[in-house]
């Protein structure tokens, strides 16, 4: 989700961690109070920053999470997927998002249009 967004959504948030902590995942850091916050990055040319939603590791594999949420600014959304998903390439690590009731068909619009159809949703 984007920064703008995850006031409004902090409940869903927890909710990812939770199910995150039952599926196996530890030295969880979220971008929410409670948790360290994960490594930022900053786009180029710009004063665009660019951090995770979620980063955990499961078995030595550090995993990316980002929430789907239909947003505002989709461009935005789909730049920072693009960015995570090579990102994860680069560091033999996985890209995962997690959606939620709601948001799915906004969700996998996104992903056509970015061509990352084969990612699989987590959906809680």
């Amino acid at each position: 989700m984007i920064q703008e967004d995850k006031a409004k959504y902090s409940d869903i948030l927890e909710n990812s961690i939770t199910y995150l902590e039952k599926r196996g995942f530890e030295n969880i850091k979220a971008d929410i109070d409670g948790y360290e916050t994960p490594k930022s990055y900053l786009k180029a040319g710009s004063d665009v920053s660019i951090t995770p939603d979620i980063v955990a590791e499961k078995e030595g594999r550090k995993h990316y999470f980002d929430i789907s949420l239909k947003s505002e600014k989709p461009n935005l959304l789909k730049s920072k997927w693009l960015f995570l998903n090579r990102l994860s390439n680069l560091k033999s690590s996985r890209f995962r998002l997690i959606t939620t009731k709601g948001h799915y068909a906004f969700t996998q619009e996104m992903l056509d249009a970015t061509n990352l159809t084969n990612k699989t949703l987590i959906k809680i």
